[in-house]
């Protein structure tokens, strides 16, 4: 027998806010939080701005042997995790902790540890001084780790690695596990903190980002006509996952349940999605067929459009696919245009706006959007600009990473 699983604990630390409130009324409201880059000088990079979370301290959040042996992005990952533990308030002293885990999603780890460390030594004087601390900062496990250590969870704990689709295949791994029995609940999301400079220049390089170094605030433009990349942020996104019946039993508040998750590859190129989206229509088709329901069934669409191109149109190009070219009642909006992309956390953040659109009958807006690209179909109802006031029940969340992963979750009122 699966078990059911639900969500009964929420923590975000984002630059738009660094608790779950401010996130929510920001994403509805639809505030960003583009600026130039302030951590390092970008004046010579062809993107100079982001999506940063300023005057962060992390010794407002953590003890000093915490913050001695961690990366930024495992700084973001406790601070979230610890906010989603207390919104849940499940009581390790009465459970077996063998029965409680943490599978967490990140997509580049502690970039910036790695690259203060060979900076010190290159520019030193040759002497070898790297810290000892350099290698557990450095991991991607270790974010999972030090939740688990902090906490006493010791049950299933590792973490996904999938890109920017890293915190839906966590999320879709501890969905697994609830079901299968093999855990009672389980903390899971995703961080990443990708603003440095050798992060930052590499995808400069690429040309993926924006270039609208003059108007910031107005770069990330999901499905417009004139849009040209995407925008980085960074943070933290957890969720917590229980199983049903448990969750039911010491009356904990259920944000909503977990009904259907499904991956696929796009087996195409090694950064760009399929043009045609065949792989992630087939994801969806996946997801909602696990989630017992039909495309007519489905409230509201988080896209991963990011802002690019030829992301933003093959993502859309395979969602009407999915309703055979036809209108449905299916709202569809980007919050990325709004947060910026957390990459490996983008999924647990854009998850973690599903839920709250479960629990107030609200569809955020995608933000920016002047001039509907003429080449997305029109049977797709896009919410712009404006949140929309409606009864949603159910909602899917999309992500896509570099590689050709697609990740796809989906939550329904309960």
């Amino acid at each position: 027998m699966l078990h059911r699983v639900v969500i009964t604990g929420l923590g975000a630390f984002t630059p738009i806010g660094t608790d779950i409130s401010t996130f929510w009324r920001q994403v509805v409201e639809g505030q960003s939080a583009f600026a130039p880059i302030n951590r390092f000088d970008a004046s010579q990079f062809r993107t100079q701005f982001a999506a940063e979370i300023t005057n962060f301290d992390p010794s407002q959040y953590l003890n000093r042997a915490d913050i001695k042996r961690t990366d930024r992005f495992t700084q973001y990952a406790l601070i979230a995790a610890d906010q989603a533990i207390k919104d849940s308030g499940f009581e390790l002293e009465k459970m077996d902790p063998f029965d409680v885990g943490v599978i967490w999603g990140s997509g580049q780890g502690g970039t910036e540890t790695l690259e203060d460390q060979t900076k010190e030594f290159v520019l030193g004087d040759g002497h070898p001084r790297f810290s000892p601390f350099m290698i557990p900062k450095v991991l991607i496990n270790l974010a999972s780790g030090l939740i688990s250590i902090r906490s006493g969870f010791r049950g299933i704990n590792y973490t996904a690695v999938s890109a920017c689709a890293s915190s839906n295949s966590a999320l879709m791994d501890a969905f697994n596990y609830i079901r299968l029995g093999k855990a009672k609940i389980i903390v899971s999301g995703g961080s990443d903190a990708p603003i440095t400079p050798s992060s930052f220049g590499g995808y400069c390089s690429m040309k993926a980002m924006s270039t609208q170094n003059a108007n910031p605030a107005t770069a990330s433009r999901p499905f417009d006509v004139d849009r040209d990349g995407f925008v980085m942020g960074e943070g933290a996104g957890a969720i917590v996952l229980e199983e049903y019946e448990h969750a039911v039993q010491r009356g904990a508040t259920i944000y909503g349940e977990m009904i259907g998750a499904a991956m696929t590859a796009d087996a195409y190129h090694i950064t760009a999605t399929h043009p045609d989206g065949v792989g992630a229509t087939k994801a969806m088709q996946l997801a909602l067929k696990e989630a017992k329901l039909n495309i007519e069934d489905l409230d509201y669409l988080n896209a991963h459009a990011t802002s690019t191109p030829v992301g933003d149109l093959s993502e859309m190009n395979a969602v009407a696919r999915l309703t055979g070219n036809k209108k449905t009642k299916l709202q569809i909006s980007a919050t990325k245009s709004i947060t910026g992309h957390l990459m490996g956390a983008a999924g647990a953040i854009e998850a973690i706006v599903c839920l709250l659109a479960l629990r107030d009958n609200v569809i955020p807006p995608t933000i920016n959007t002047e001039v509907r690209d003429p080449a997305i179909p029109e049977t797709l109802n896009l919410v712009l600009n404006e949140a929309v006031r409606t009864n949603v029940k159910t909602a899917m969340s999309n992500t896509f990473g570099f590689g050709g992963h697609n990740g796809i979750v989906v939550f329904q009122k309960i």
